[in-house]
C-alpha cells in the first residue's frame, strides 16, 4: 500500500478545483482500490480516478473508497483492463469551508477486498402513461419520461434495478439514467431495461461548480474538466443532445456563458414552488433561441419525498427506444406536465396536459386553467380539450391553474 499526503487551500481552490496524485499500475495488476480521508469532516471533496487510457470513474464526495479490478467495479466506476503505467486519484476542491483541508490518500494494489454489489429489485406492474392515448399523429405516440435520474453509480441510494422498478410503480414508460460525471452504469441499462419493462435512457450529468448539463445518448463520457463550450461540440459530433440542468435552482444555477440545444425548463426544484416566475425569466434571458424543453425529477432518494416522473417528459416518438426516444427530443417534440407532486394532489393521468402538435396547441383535462405566453398573454380554458392555434401568443407556452401553479408547459 502507498500512502500520499496532499494539503489544499483556497488559493489551490481558486487555481484549479481538479488535483491530481500520480500513482503506479505495474503490469498484470488485477486490481487497485483507492481510500481517502480528509481531516475537516466539513469539507467536501469529489473522488474520481483515470488511468493511462482515459477516464475510469467518478463518486464525487458520495464515496471515500473505490476497487477497479478486470471484470468488476465499484458503482461509478469501469471495470476493465488495468493498463500498466501512471494513474490518477482525481480530487474535486468542492468546498474548503476553513480554507484548507489535508487528504490522505492510500492506494493498493491489488485491491484488499471486493467491491461493492447493487442490489436487484422485483419486477413491478402498473399503468404506462403512453396508455392515457393523448393524441398524436400517425404512427407516433407520447411517451411518459423523466429525464434526469441518479443511481449508486453516482450520489443516488438506489441501484439502477430498485430505480428501474420505482420509475414503472410511477407511470413512466421511459426514463434516463443520468449520474454525474460518469458512464458506467450504461453497460448495464439494456438488461435491466428488458427486465422491468421500461426504457433505460443512457445519460451523463456532467457536473461542475458553474453548472450542470444532461449529455444525452451511448456518446462515451463527456470530460466535466474541458470548457462547457466543448460539451456542446463532442456531444453533438458523437450523435447525442446536451441539456443545460436546473438553469435557476440554488447553487447548480447555469453560469456558463454557453447556450445549450436543450434546456431542463422544467425541474423538480420548480415544483416545489409552482408559481415561481425565475424560469421564465432564465428562458427570456436565454432569448429566442428554441431549445428543446424537457424535464426531469432528479431523484435521488425515496426519502426526497418525490417519485420519478415529478415533473414528466412526454416525448413524442415513433416507439419507446432509446434511440427512437432521442431522436424525437433532439427533433423538439416534448411537452412537460407536474406529473406526481409530493402531495399526491396531481394524476399523472389525468392531469392537465398542454401539447403542441403542428400549428395548434392543444390543452386537455384543462378546463379552469389559463394558457400563458411568454410574452404574459392570458387565455381562459374552458372544457376538457381545447385547440388554440399557436399564433395566437409566442412560445413557450404554460397552463397555470387558479392558484397560478404551472402545471404544463410547451414550447
Amino acid at each position: 500500500m502507498e500512502t500520499f499526503t496532499r494539503t489544499y487551500t483556497l488559493d489551490d481552490q481558486a487555481e484549479d478545483r481538479y488535483r491530481t496524485v500520480p500513482f503506479e499500475v505495474p503490469l498484470h495488476a488485477p486490481s487497485l482500490e483507492v481510500r481517502i480521508a480528509v481531516d475537516d469532516p466539513d469539507a467536501v471533496i469529489d473522488l474520481g480516478c483515470e488511468g493511462p487510457a482515459g477516464w475510469r470513474g467518478w463518486s464525487g464526495a458520495s464515496r471515500r473508497t473505490f476497487v477497479i479490478a478486470t471484470d468488476t467495479a465499484t458503482p461509478g466506476y469501469l471495470p476493465g483492463y488495468l493498463e500498466p503505467g501512471e494513474w490518477h486519484v482525481m480530487l474535486g476542491l468542492h468546498l474548503l469551508p476553513h480554507g484548507r483541508a489535508t487528504v490522505t490518500v492510500e492506494v493498493s494494489v491489488p485491491a484488499t477486498r471486493e467491491p461493492e454489489t447493487a442490489p436487484d429489485a422485483a419486477v413491478v406492474e402498473g399503468r404506462r402513461g403512453s396508455e392515457r392515448g393523448l393524441p398524436a399523429p400517425a404512427g407516433l405516440r407520447w411517451w411518459a419520461t423523466d429525464l434526469h435520474s441518479h443511481t449508486l453509480h453516482s450520489d443516488g441510494t438506489q441501484s439502477i434495478a430498485q430505480l428501474a422498478a420505482w420509475a414503472r410503480r410511477s407511470g413512466l414508460d421511459a426514463l434516463a439514467v443520468t449520474d454525474h460525471n460518469t458512464v458506467s452504469h450504461h453497460r448495464f441499462l439494456p438488461s435491466i431495461s428488458a427486465a422491468h419493462g421500461i426504457t433505460l435512457i443512457p445519460g451523463q450529468e456532467v457536473t461542475t461548480h458553474r453548472g450542470h448539463a444532461n449529455a444525452y445518448g451511448e456518446i462515451g463520457f463527456i470530460d466535466f474538466r474541458r470548457p462547457a463550450a466543448e460539451w456542446v461540440t463532442e456531444v453533438e459530433t458523437r450523435g447525442g443532445l446536451l441539456s443545460a440542468n436546473h438553469p435557476t435552482d440554488g447553487d447548480c444555477s447555469w453560469l456558463h456563458d454557453v447556450r445549450t440545444p436543450a434546456v431542463e425548463a422544467f425541474h423538480i426544484s420548480w415544483c416545489r414552488n409552482l408559481t415561481a416566475t425565475t424560469p421564465w425569466a432564465f428562458l427570456r434571458w436565454w432569448g429566442r433561441h428554441d431549445p428543446v424543453l424537457l424535464g426531469g425529477s432528479d431523484v435521488h432518494d425515496p426519502a426526497q419525498g418525490w417519485n420519478p416522473g415529478t415533473p414528466t417528459t412526454w416525448v413524442l416518438a415513433e416507439e419507446c427506444s432509446p434511440d427512437s426516444i432521442l431522436a424525437a427530443m433532439k427533433a423538439g417534440r416534448t411537452s412537460l406536465s407536474v406529473g406526481t407532486r409530493p402531495d399526491a394532489t396531481v394524476d399523472p393521468f389525468g392531469s392537465p396536459v398542454l401539447l403542441r402538435l403542428d400549428d395548434e396547441l392543444v390543452a386537455l383535462q384543462a378546463s379552469g386553467c389559463v394558457l400563458v405566453d411568454a410574452d404574459g398573454r392570458r387565455r381562459p380554458i374552458v372544457g376538457h380539450d381545447v385547440r388554440v392555434p399557436a399564433e395566437w401568443g409566442t412560445g413557450p407556452y404554460r397552463l397555470e391553474d387558479p392558484r397560478r401553479w404551472v402545471v404544463a408547459v410547451t414550447a
